[in-house]
């Protein structure tokens, strides 16, 4: 356990609109819980490569997991500038350990927008109190983000399918307890027309984990590989109906792309905070870092930059609440301010000259950890091609 300090952000230029009374209430018991059950062990998370499995249980008690499903499957049948609201705490902290919003924004998505009520009703409680952690596997060795060839494959043999294949860096992997896994129900030449998606407990016999993976960054982060062999599934536990998972694959990746932007801006504010922190107090030739003129042009186009990209994705929250976001607009906040993360970090880094790439810092921290979103949710150069399909 280390202590932590986080410094205070820089004022906006442009006042935020977005969130009532209700919202703010909940920002102040995600930030308690940000600031004082996972920051302060940032060190031990990536010392054993995933969070405290008890973590998902405190977050749970807090209302902190699933927030936006319906209330009778468990959740508080809040919009998603609850979700938002967790997505920058967790930024704020520096957090690139614990995998809650894929849990509670994606998993959770999928079963409560494409699943029955039986499954939704076994389901969506567990997760929303910690009880079940959950995982989503669509990526495999060789596929990267071209989901149409996943070679996975779920064969129907009376009332059960019979799953094996592989997928790999699977976040919350490791502790889950159920994964929804992205399988072919078809012949491979069908493409995306014989993708489906299925609900597989992790203690099915021939479910298997790997060790979790060694990254550049995102240390603390629970990613691993899922093995299937001859693993034997209900067919009621496919999700929606055959053949239909790669349009429900599509339906959520809009949602995807903007909670990665939501999380690079405000991971991007964090950086420009700390880095404003650093160099008032730097000493160099007999005075400030900040003193200098390069530093403080330095700062005024990231704070100038930030702002942009976060008036941006606040627009892009009006919509989603409206369920009125184009895809090639979340596309463009996903590309636009991951890319605009890293530049950040790097500049932040040069500020902090050799300090900065200490581990110790936060800033250095920031610069390994960030780098892996520009290529998660599809990578940046096909958000570039999808955009460029829509004019």
């Amino acid at each position: 356990m280390s202590d932590v300090h986080v410094p205070a952000a820089v004022s906006p230029m442009i006042p935020r609109t977005l969130f009532n009374e209700d919202h703010e209430a909940f920002r102040a018991t995600a930030r308690r819980f940000f600031e004082t059950e996972i920051a302060p062990y940032h060190e031990k998370w990536e010392e054993q490569q995933h969070i405290d499995r008890e973590l998902w249980n405190k977050a749970g008690e807090l209302g902190l997991l699933c927030p936006t499903m319906p209330e009778e499957y468990g959740g508080c049948g809040v919009d998603r500038l609850y979700s938002m609201i967790l997505m920058e705490e967790q930024a704020r902290v520096g957090d690139s350990a614990s995998g809650f919003a894929l849990h509670s924004d994606i998993v959770a998505n999928y079963i409560n927008n494409f699943g029955s009520h039986e499954q939704k009703s076994q389901w969506l409680p567990k997760m929303a109190t910690g009880e079940a952690v959950t995982a989503v596997a669509m990526t495999e060795p060789g596929t990267g983000s071209d989901l149409q060839r996943i070679k996975t494959t779920a064969t129907l043999e009376g009332d059960h399918y019979v799953v094996n294949g592989s997928k790999i860096f699977i976040t919350n992997g490791y502790l889950c307890d159920m994964a929804v896994v992205a399988v072919r129900t078809g012949p491979a030449e069908l493409g995306a027309q014989s993708v489906s998606l299925m609900i597989i407990e992790a203690d099915r016999e021939g479910f298997s984990k790997g060790k979790p993976l060694k990254k550049v960054g995102m240390r603390g982060q629970d990613t691993c590989e899922l093995f299937f062999d001859n693993v034997k599934v209900p067919k009621e536990n496919l999700l929606g109906a055959e053949g239909m998972g790669f349009i429900a694959l599509m339906k959520e990746l809009a949602w995807e792309r903007m909670m990665i932007a939501i999380i690079c801006s405000s991971a991007a504010e964090h950086a420009l905070a700390t880095t404003v922190e650093y160099v008032k107090q730097r000493q160099a030739f007999g005075k400030p870092v900040a003193a200098f003129q390069n530093t403080r042009f330095e700062l005024a186009e990231m704070r100038s930059e930030i702002q942009i990209a976060r008036v941006y994705v606040d627009r892009c929250m009006e919509l989603v609440v409206k369920n009125s976001l184009s895809p090639e607009a979340a596309c463009a906040a996903k590309y636009w301010v991951s890319d605009l993360l890293s530049k950040v970090v790097d500049r932040c880094v040069q500020l902090h000259g050799g300090y900065g790439y200490m581990l110790e810092y936060p800033i250095a921290r920031a610069y390994i950890d960030t780098r892996a979103n520009r290529i998660y949710g599809g990578t940046n150069e096909i958000m570039k091609e999808l955009i460029s399909r829509s004019i």
